[in-house]
């Protein structure tokens, strides 16, 4: 009977985490687990992990598909990307430039 009055307090922190990771533009699943089944290191981790969406980007020479800075490959068509000459800006300030 333990473990189930835990369950309850665990979905709570499973939940904050996954609502903060799709604030952050990751995976609600991915944060909910991580959350769930680690629920202290787990929330903290959401709270200081990265705004993926104000991540620089480049362009992929192979396929021309937008990617984010730090990828090492594309994931379209699988080319090693060396570090770029000239970056593209993040999705979050080009929505707000465009507002």
């Amino acid at each position: 009977m333990q473990g189930l009055e835990l369950l309850p307090i665990l979905a709570v922190f499973g939940l904050i985490g996954g609502v903060l990771g799709r604030l952050k533009g990751s995976s609600f699943l991915a944060w909910f687990l991580i959350s769930f089944c680690v629920p202290f290191i787990g929330l903290l981790t959401a709270i200081f992990y990265r705004y993926d969406n104000e991540e620089l980007r480049r362009q992929c020479p192979g396929c021309g598909r937008v990617v984010k800075l730090h990828d090492a490959l594309c994931t379209r068509c699988g080319t090693e990307l060396d570090f770029p000459d000239v970056a593209i800006a993040s999705e979050a300030s080009a929505r707000r430039r465009a507002a």
